[in-house]
């Protein structure tokens, strides 16, 4: 969890970000982005709970009565700002407007928000101009602090301990759903508080790349893709793909796999400070082209990674997402054949002022299991 001086920060850059834009009102309703804001993890629930920030004017944080106390003991009851809680007979959206002042002008949501909060904003503003908050959260979440890269730093080693000991656990005649709670094991026993998803995806399963558990059984020859990753107890993630095979998986797929592996070491190298998103994903998928597997390749090349997993910037082919330095964010080439096989190599890069850092650092090399 990040310094209450860090949440400070945080805040004062959204208030200038929104003076900046002519936002009136920003709401923003438990998410990530409220997490990042002000540390309060609020649980989702049909009573609204809202942080309510104006330019010119402190926070403050409107939650259900019985929330008040869980409320305070965040890292926001340390702000000395309002924690409002409203009872089941208030109508929270008064307390909005009447604490706010506010009444028309733009409002700002975090795209996280319920459809149903959106509507009620509409009804009880009925002179406001809704818009998405990102412009404003978005901009500052992009960029990690030192402290946030450490976060990163941390996740990423946690999970290549869980990678190296995969070879342990894939053995022809087990199961993909076998496997995959071994490795949800791992992932928890390595130091991450939640496991966000576990992927093994053999044979041709692997031309899934969302592939869910299922039971086939692993038999010789298969090449498994195995990406997985989770949450750390600071609330950042992880997230790392490695492929293995049980022994031999022939010459054709050695070759395509030496093809990737080149991909993945070009979109790499072309990150730098000043680089746009797409000329990362096209340093890869030329070098897949040239060797007739982009079209196999049916993803883009990455995805910012956070407090969620998938977050700014995305590394895709028209994305025009200037990089900037200690932005962070997976470079995960694949590609996916129907009914046959697949592959991907995952790690996550952070942007320096030297290069781009590859935080994961399990061999990326195929990993050939005896069997």
């Amino acid at each position: 969890m990040a310094a209450t001086s860090d949440y400070l920060e945080r805040i004062t850059r959204a208030q200038v970000h929104m003076q900046e834009l002519g936002i009136d009102l920003m709401l923003v309703t438990p998410s990530a982005d409220l997490r990042y804001l002000i540390g309060y993890n609020a649980i989702p629930l049909e009573r609204i709970t809202a942080l309510v920030i104006s330019p010119h004017n402190e926070p403050f944080l409107v939650v259900p009565r019985l929330e008040v106390s869980t409320a305070t003991a965040s890292p926001f009851g340390n702000f000395g700002w309002a924690v409002i809680g409203w009872a089941e007979n208030d109508n929270p959206y008064d307390i909005i407007r009447d604490v706010s002042g506010f009444t028309t002008g733009r409002v700002a949501v975090d795209n996280h928000m319920w459809a149903e909060r959106v509507l009620k904003i509409q009804k009880y503003f009925p002179l406001a101009q809704i818009e998405l908050a990102t412009p404003i959260i978005g901009a500052i979440r992009i960029t990690k602090t030192p402290t946030e890269l450490d976060f990163l730093r941390e996740a990423a080693a946690a999970i290549d301990r869980v990678h190296a000991q995969v070879p342990d656990l894939l053995k022809v005649g087990r199961t993909e759903e076998e496997v995959g709670r071994d490795i949800s094991e791992l992932i928890l026993a390595e130091g991450h508080v939640r496991v966000d998803f576990v992927i093994v995806a053999s044979g041709p399963n692997g031309a899934s790349p969302h592939h869910e558990l299922s039971n086939r059984v692993i038999i010789a020859g298969d090449p498994v893709v195995v990406d997985i990753g989770g949450t750390m107890p600071s609330g950042y993630c992880s997230d790392c793909t490695r492929t293995y095979s049980m022994g031999d998986p022939g010459s054709e797929y050695l070759e395509r796999y030496k093809i990737l592996q080149r991909a993945q070491v070009l979109s790499t190298k072309a990150i730098h400070h000043g680089a746009i998103s797409y000329t990362i994903d096209a340093a890869g998928r030329n070098e897949l082209s040239k060797n007739d597997l982009a079209q196999y390749f049916i993803h883009r090349t990455g995805h910012g990674i956070g407090l969620e997993t998938h977050e700014e910037p995305y590394i895709g082919e028209n994305n025009e997402t200037i990089i900037e330095n200690n932005m962070v964010f997976s470079i995960e080439p694949g590609f996916y054949i129907e009914g046959v096989h697949g592959a991907r190599i995952e790690d996550i890069v952070i942007c320096t002022p030297d290069g781009p850092e590859s935080i994961n650092k399990q061999s990326r090399d195929l990993v050939i299991i005896e069997i």
